[in-house]
């Protein structure tokens, strides 16, 4: 009796489990159904260069608000390609990004790393504004591939208060006009 009532309990327990994972999937869309990522008549409300190892330009980070959402996207120029990205995005302020006693970043902890879109040389990340103030820092990272081999990559920013090259940014959301 006890066996059925387990095998039973663990039955259920897995339907939940693939369930919540399902939900939980990243939406596979393509480009065409992307929203409007440039809204502002050709100009991003933040536009930061994508630097790889340190040195070389790999291509953009932009942010653009679109309706009630920040759309973030991370293009490479052609001689690159994008693999894993870690975003973090919060009101500035301590503990806006997760990091070691050190004051080095911790990209396995960012908040955002399943985005909404990814091809070889693009990647969307859709954020409701709601979930952030006016003012407010980002840290973007990525694996790249280019030239020079496998490199790191960060938005262009200033360095975080450890010993690594990470970058974050800051922008004020006020200064950036939304479409009616």
């Amino acid at each position: 009796m006890a066996v059925l009532f387990l095998s039973i309990l663990l039955g259920c327990s897995n339907e939940q489990l693939d369930e919540q994972y399902n939900q939980k999937k990243k939406i596979k869309v393509q480009a065409s159904e992307l929203p409007d990522t440039n809204p502002n008549n050709g100009e991003h409300c933040v536009y930061t260069n994508l630097i790889a190892g340190q040195h070389h330009s790999a291509g953009s980070v932009t942010i653009d608000v679109a309706g009630s959402n920040l759309i973030v996207t991370y293009t490479t120029n052609e001689d690159w390609t994008l693999g894993t990205t870690h975003l973090s995005i919060g009101v500035c302020e301590e503990g806006w990004v997760p990091t070691t006693g050190s004051g080095n970043p911790q990209i396995g902890h960012f908040e955002f790393t399943e985005p909404y879109y990814e091809s070889p040389h693009q990647v969307v990340y859709i954020i409701p504004i709601t979930d952030i103030g006016d003012n407010y820092c980002f840290a973007a990272h990525a694996e790249v591939e280019g030239p020079t081999g496998g490199e790191t990559a960060w938005a262009e920013g200033s360095e975080f208060s450890g010993n690594s090259w990470a970058m974050y940014s800051e922008f004020n959301l006020s200064s950036c006009n939304s479409p009616s």
